[in-house]
């Protein structure tokens, strides 16, 4: 890629990630109740769905998408519904940062359940798709190899894309000082919980 049409990819893409999507939000609050070490892996899950939707689009999926209206309604629905159940999930949640069980040992959730959670969260927007399908051809120079080019990118959004990760999760741990208490903790679930259902109306509401 041409070295300033790289620049304005990389400050546009730094503008998108930083922006508080449900990625970022579960991002934090992982970290808010389970620490930072624990977050990596939402992270992780987060970070190749993103990478996953990114080579898809690369690959054409978002143009079949387009194509098959249908399908894309039907992937919209189930990413909806899960971000709705993830607001349920948060809204109902203890005021502690995890469930006690027996004799007062923590339960934890598993490692494999952390990445799981992350990896469905980034990849149950088909949105994100048709976005990256529309995004990354802006920048692509039609006299310089193409698949060169996508690489560029998909390799220049991920490392963006885990720097973002990284801010939100260090913030929520300066948050988590202030949720010591189960009041204030209760608020941040309702309102953390609030935030994942408006994502999934939105999404329901949305059109192509």
């Amino acid at each position: 890629m041409a070295l300033h049409t790289w620049w304005l990819f990389v400050v546009t893409v730094f503008f998108i990630s930083i922006s508080p999507v449900p990625n970022m939000l579960h991002v934090m609050t992982r970290s808010v109740t389970l620490g930072f070490g624990r977050a990596m892996l939402a992270m992780s899950g987060c970070f190749l769905a993103v990478l996953t939707l990114l080579s898809l689009s690369a690959a054409g999926l978002s143009a079949v998408l387009v194509a098959m209206p249908q399908v894309f309604t039907a992937l919209k629905i189930v990413g909806a519904a899960y971000l709705l159940y993830l607001g349920y999930k948060s809204w109902t949640a203890k005021e502690s940062p995890v469930d006690m069980v027996g004799d007062g040992a923590v339960a934890l959730p598993s490692l494999l359940g952390l990445f799981r959670t992350g990896f469905l969260i980034g990849i149950s927007n088909p949105k994100a798709l048709l976005f990256a399908g529309a995004f990354l051809p802006q920048f692509i120079d039609p006299a310089r190899p193409k698949a060169a080019q996508f690489a560029v990118m998909v390799a220049t959004f991920g490392v963006i894309e885990m720097t973002s990760y990284l801010l939100y999760a260090l913030g929520g741990r300066s948050v988590a000082r202030w949720l010591e208490k189960p009041s204030p903790r209760k608020v941040f679930n309702r309102v953390t919980g609030a935030i994942f259902v408006a994502f999934g109306v939105a999404m329901v509401g949305s059109r192509v």
